[in-house]
Formats: structure tokens, C-alpha cells, sequence
């Protein structure tokens, strides 16, 4: 059974009917196409309603929705082979973070980013998408990897936030952050970005430095979480619904600051609803990104890029 939200109840309550009508006509052998027309025309239009109308915290939900694709599913619809490289030379292999060298249509590409798990086993295995200071360490490994073999970076970005552990901290996980913001800045080959579930704090910002940043339709991007922001406030996860609202972190949000790029219409209901289509639409966007990269001197490339994030948050008092 599919996982739904509470708003998605009328959109379930039609697709119970529908199949129950199917089922009816099965057994029957009544036509029954004029009733499932009808009941089809009416799951549209409930469909068009609720995902176009929704709040800051259904955003939220629909993006942490169990069955959205992650990294590794996008990478084997997307690339035509894939290369996993391990270790970030220092202490382990984060599995958090996952990453390596790909194939796009013949182009040569290092693709990165946050894995979580599809079941309970998987998800202590990557711990959840919450990568430790080795995974941004490994990261910049293989990004340091692509620059010297001239290729393109593509990252996703999907991470409740950097694993907040005592042991993260004692082994520098603001210093491997804050190395990654700064090496991304300057790394001499095209990178683009893409925040395909959550978007939360310094764990996304490691590898969401990039001349260009997308936001997937249902997806968020914060320096904080709705749930940590209202235990912050409200010292209650009570008020998440209402924190979700007013940090202002959807992508149509995101967008309007100028915080971002563009974004990246969803299949109806989300990605989870047709993950190939999803990836088709990626695949079409890294390839003609990179295509525009490759064609422009790549020192006006990086200080493009420094220029569009020095930018941000500029404040000119009148």
C-alpha cells in the first residue's frame, strides 16, 4: 500500500473508488467506462487542486515521501554507467555520501550526492542521508578528481543536515563543511546542483555550491528544519507547520530571493509518482547546462559563480 499524506486523503478516497469500480466491472462484465471516466475526471481535477495549492509543511512532506527516488536510483536511470568511488583517504567511506565517475550521453560527468536508505536496514546503513565530516571529505576528493581530469560535476542534494554526533564534531564537521564552500567556489570545471528531496543547513550547502542550483517542484531549502526551528522558538514541535511557513523554504520561495537558479517541475503528485519521467527531465537539464558551461571561457564561469553567491543576502540601506 502507497504511502498519503493527510491532505491527500480525497485524492486516495477517488482512487479507492476507482478501483473498487474496476473491480465491480471485472467481476460483472458490466460496463462500467462512462462511471470510471467520470471518477478519472474528478481524480485529475482533486490532483490539479491539492498540488497547487499546497502549504510550506505539505512541501516538506512531500519531499521526505518514503518512496522518492534518491541519488543512486537517479544515477542508474540517468547515466548510462556509473563508477562508485569510496573513501575520503582520511578515516572511512561514508555512505551517507555516495559518488564517482558517470556517463550522460557519452559525456563524462563525476556525479555526487546524499543517499538514503529505502527500508529501516538501509537507512542505518547511510545513516539516515546525515553525512559525517569523511563524507564531504570524500566529496571534495572527487571533486578535486574531476577538476583534474577536466570533467563536469553534477551533485543531488537530499540530507536532513549534517550528522550532528559528538564524534562529527571532535573530527571537524564545520571545517570540512566550510572547506567544501570554499573549494567549490573556486573549482575550475562546471558544477550544477540539485536539491531533489531536503535541503537542510550547512549538510546541503557541502555540496550546493554550483554555477547552477535547481530546486525539484516539491522539495525545501533552509538553514533549519521546520520540526528544529520550532523547538528553537516554541521549545514544541507543536508549531512546525507554522515555522514551515514562515522560514520561507520551498523552492517557489527559494526562487523569489533569488536564492536559486530555477525549478524543476515535478510529475504530478511528486516524483515518487513517475520517478522515470523525473529523471528524464533531469537528464534533459544537466545536459543542456552543461553544454552552455563547457562553451564559455571557464574563468568567467568561476567568477560568475563567486559573484552569484558573494550577492546573495546584500542588504543596501537607503
Amino acid at each position: 500500500m502507497k504511502t498519503s499524506f493527510d491532505f491527500e486523503k480525497p485524492i486516495a478516497d477517488l482512487q479507492h473508488q476507482i478501483d473498487k469500480v474496476k473491480q465491480v466491472a471485472e467481476k460483472t462484465k458490466v460496463d462500467m467506462s462512462a462511471t470510471l471516466a467520470e471518477l478519472e475526471a474528478k481524480l485529475e481535477a482533486a490532483k490539479k487542486e491539492i498540488y497547487s495549492n499546497l502549504t510550506g509543511w505539505q512541501q516538506v512532506q512531500i519531499s521526505r515521501h518514503p518512496e522518492r527516488p534518491y541519488t543512486l536510483q537517479y544515477i542508474e536511470m540517468i547515466c548510462d554507467d556509473f563508477i562508485e568511488l569510496h573513501g575520503d583517504r582520511t578515516v572511512k567511506d561514508d555512505k551517507a555520501i555516495v559518488g564517482g565517475f558517470a556517463t550522460i550521453n557519452g559525456q563524462t560527468v563525476m556525479v555526487i550526492g546524499h543517499q538514503k536508505g529505502t527500508n529501516t536496514k538501509l537507512r542505518q546503513y547511510r545513516n539516515f542521508g546525515m553525512a559525517n565530516p569523511e563524507g564531504y571529505r570524500k566529496a571534495l576528493r572527487l571533486m578535486k578528481l574531476a577538476e583534474k581530469f577536466n570533467k563536469p560535476v553534477i551533485t543531488f542534494i537530499d540530507t536532513p543536515g549534517a550528522f550532528p554526533g559528538l564524534e562529527a564534531e571532535e573530527r571537524g564537521q564545520g571545517e570540512a563543511i566550510a572547506r567544501n564552500l570554499l573549494e567549490m567556489s573556486v573549482l575550475n570545471v562546471p558544477i550544477v546542483c540539485f536539491i531533489v528531496g531536503e535541503g537542510a543547513s550547512g549538510g546541503a550547502l557541502g555540496i550546493g555550491i554550483g554555477d547552477k542550483v535547481y530546486m525539484l517542484e516539491h522539495t525545501w531549502y533552509s538553514v533549519i528544519s521546520p520540526e528544529s526551528c520550532s523547538s528553537i522558538l516554541w521549545r514544541s514541535w507543536d508549531y512546525k507547520e507554522r515555522a514551515a511557513e514562515v522560514l520561507k523554504l520551498t523552492a517557489e520561495d527559494m526562487y523569489k530571493n533569488k536564492l536559486i537558479d530555477g525549478i524543476i517541475p515535478e510529475p504530478l503528485g511528486g516524483a515518487h509518482q513517475d520517478p522515470q519521467q523525473m529523471a528524464e527531465t533531469l537528464k534533459a537539464k544537466i545536459l543542456e547546462d552543461i553544454q552552455a558551461l563547457k562553451s564559455e571561457d571557464i574563468s568567467k564561469v568561476v567568477n560568475d559563480r563567486i559573484e552569484k553567491f558573494c550577492s546573495m543576502g546584500v542588504v543596501v540601506e537607503q
